[in-house]
C-alpha cells in the first residue's frame, strides 16, 4: 500500500467540450478538480492496513517507552484534565513533552498496545495516511492515540477536527510547537480542545530531577507573604548558592542530563532547528527570512537586555516595520525571546516591545559573547513568571506582576530607592539565602512551579 502523506497535484483532465455544458458536465469537472483533495482527508477506499504495516511504529514506539522512567515528572503532568477528548500541548523543543506522553501511557495502561504513539515526523507517514491509521486503530478496539509533533504534518488541523466529528468514541492527545496558535490553524480547534503549554525546568523541578530536593511549587501570594519561613526551610536542607548557578547555565532543558559538555552545542542546535525547521512548518516564510530571524537573534544576543530602536534594527536586517515584529514575536511564541510590553501582548494585533530578552539563562551561557549578571538575574525572573503569571514592563521597577506587583532585580546591595514608597513593591535580591520584609531571594520565584 502506498498512501501519500501529502496532498496530491489537483488532477488534470482534457475534455472534449460540447457547444453547451450541461449542469451535471459542470459539477463533475468541479468535483474531479477537489476530489484528491477530499480523498486527504478520508481513510483510503481501499485501506488494507495491517499489523504488518504498523510494525515499524510499534516498534518505535516499544524503544522509546523502555527508556521512561516515571519517578520524576514535570509540573504540567498534574494540571492536565487527561479525561478530555482532544488535549493539544505546546513547548519548545526539548522541555519534555514527548516524555510526558510516554509517562502518561506506561502509568495508565497495563498493556501499552492498548493504546498507540506516533510521531508525525516519522518516516513512516512518507508513504502512509494519518487517516489510514486513525481507521484501523477505531476498527481494532483503540480509543486513545497520542500523536507527538504534529505541526510536521500537512492539515493537521483539519484532520484532527476530521478525527473529532467522525469518530466520537476516538480521543486524542498531541503534541506540538510552542509556535502554533489555534485561532490560526486551518481548521478551528479552539473549542474542540483544550491547549496546554509547557515550559522549561524550574529551579525547584531541576532540583527534583537532580534526587536533591523535593519540595511542592510555592504560589506567588504565598512566596510574598511567608518567604522567609519558606528560604529557611530550604537552606536548611541544601547549599542554595552552587545549585543555582548550575541551573543558570545548564538546568532548564531536561537533556542536559544526557552530557553537560556536550549540552552547549545540542542546545545550539535545537534553537537552529527550531528557525530552520518547526518555523517553516507553521508560518509561510521564505528562506531569506530566516536567515534574517537568526541574524535578528543574534544581535539581540549580542545586546540583551535590548530597549529596541526599531528603525536601527529593521536597518541592519533589511526589513520593514510590520516584517520585523513578526519575527520577534515568533521568535517570543517559541520561548527563544521574551518580549515585555506595558500592554498584554496580542498576537493578532503585535506591537514594538519595550524591552527585549533571551528566554531562559541557558540560552544566555550559549548564545551571548559575555553573560552580564544584571541581566542573568532578570532573564532567571522573567522565564519563571511567565509561566503562571502575567508580567509587564512598569513604568517604574523591572515588572509588573498581574497587574499589582512592582518588582525591582538586584544584587545583595540593591535597595529600594528605585520603587520607594511605592504600594505592593518588592526586591527580589541575589547572594542572598534568606531575605526579610519585602527583600526576598532572587532564587526562591524559582519554585513557583
Amino acid at each position: 500500500m502506498t498512501i501519500p502523506s501529502k496532498r496530491p497535484p489537483a488532477a488534470r483532465v482534457t475534455i472534449a467540450c460540447p457547444d453547451r455544458f450541461t449542469v451535471a458536465t459542470v459539477f463533475f469537472l468541479f468535483f474531479l478538480r477537489f476530489e484528491p483533495q477530499i480523498d486527504y482527508l478520508c481513510p483510503s477506499k481501499s485501506n488494507a492496513m495491517d499489523q504488518t504495516d504498523l510494525q515499524p511504529l510499534y516498534d518505535n514506539y516499544h524503544r522509546k517507552i523502555a527508556k521512561i522512567d516515571l519517578r520524576f515528572k514535570r509540573y504540567l503532568y498534574r494540571q492536565i484534565n487527561w479525561k478530555t477528548r482532544i488535549i493539544s500541548i505546546r513547548g519548545p523543543r526539548g522541555v519534555g513533552k514527548t516524555t510526558m506522553l510516554l509517562q502518561h501511557i506506561l502509568e495508565n495502561y497495563e498493556d501499552i498496545d492498548q493504546t498507540l504513539y506516533v510521531s508525525l515526523d516519522d518516516l513512516w507517514f512518507a508513504t502512509h495516511n494519518l487517516m489510514d491509521l486513525v481507521d484501523w486503530a477505531d476498527r481494532h478496539g483503540i480509543s486513545r492515540l497520542y500523536l507527538d509533533e504534529v505541526h510536521r504534518y500537512d492539515e493537521w488541523s483539519l484532520i484532527l477536527k476530521n478525527i473529532y466529528d467522525n469518530y466520537p468514541d476516538m480521543s486524542i492527545v498531541y503534541t506540538g510547537s510552542s509556535l502554533l496558535i489555534m485561532d490560526n490553524a486551518v481548521a478551528d480547534m479552539s473549542r474542540r480542545q483544550t491547549p496546554y503549554t509547557l515550559y522549561g525546568l524550574s529551579f525547584r523541578e531541576y532540583l527534583e530531577l537532580e534526587g536533591i530536593l523535593h519540595v511542592e511549587p510555592i504560589s506567588l501570594e504565598d512566596l510574598l507573604c511567608s518567604h522567609v519561613k519558606k528560604a529557611m526551610d530550604i537552606v536548611g536542607r541544601i547549599r542554595v548558592a552552587p545549585l543555582f548557578e548550575t541551573y543558570l547555565s545548564h538546568g532548564y532543558y531536561p537533556f542536559y542530563r544526557e552530557s553537560v559538555e556536550d549540552f552547549p552545542s545540542r542546545l545550539r542546535e535545537t534553537v537552529t532547528v527550531v528557525i530552520d525547521t518547526d518555523l517553516p512548518a507553521v508560518e509561510n516564510v521564505t528562506f531569506e527570512t530566516l536567515q534574517k530571524v537568526k541574524k535578528l537573534l543574534m544581535i539581540i544576543s549580542e545586546h540583551v537586555p535590548f530597549e529596541p530602536n526599531m528603525s536601527e534594527l529593521w536597518k541592519q536586517l533589511s526589513t520593514d516595520n510590520e516584517s520585523g515584529l513578526k519575527m520577534l514575536y515568533a521568535l517570543d511564541k517559541a520561548q527563544i525571546l521574551a518580549l515585555l510590553t506595558a500592554k498584554a501582548k496580542n498576537y493578532k494585533s503585535i506591537t514594538k516591545p519595550d524591552k527585549i530578552y533571551l528566554g531562559n539563562p541557558n540560552l544566555m551561557h550559549v548564545l551571548c559573547p559575555k553573560v552580564d549578571k544584571g541581566n542573568e538575574r532578570e532573564t532567571f525572573f522573567i522565564s519563571q513568571l511567565r509561566v503562571l503569571h502575567d508580567i509587564r514592563y512598569p513604568r517604574q521597577g523591572d515588572f509588573l506582576i498581574d497587574g499589582k506587583h512592582l518588582l525591582e532585580i538586584g544584587g545583595k546591595g540593591k535597595s529600594f530607592k528605585q520603587i520607594a514608597d511605592l504600594t505592593d513593591s518588592y526586591l527580589a535580591v541575589d547572594e542572598t539565602e534568606v531575605g526579610h520584609g519585602s527583600r526576598i531571594p532572587l532564587w526562591l520565584f524559582g519554585f513557583l512551579y
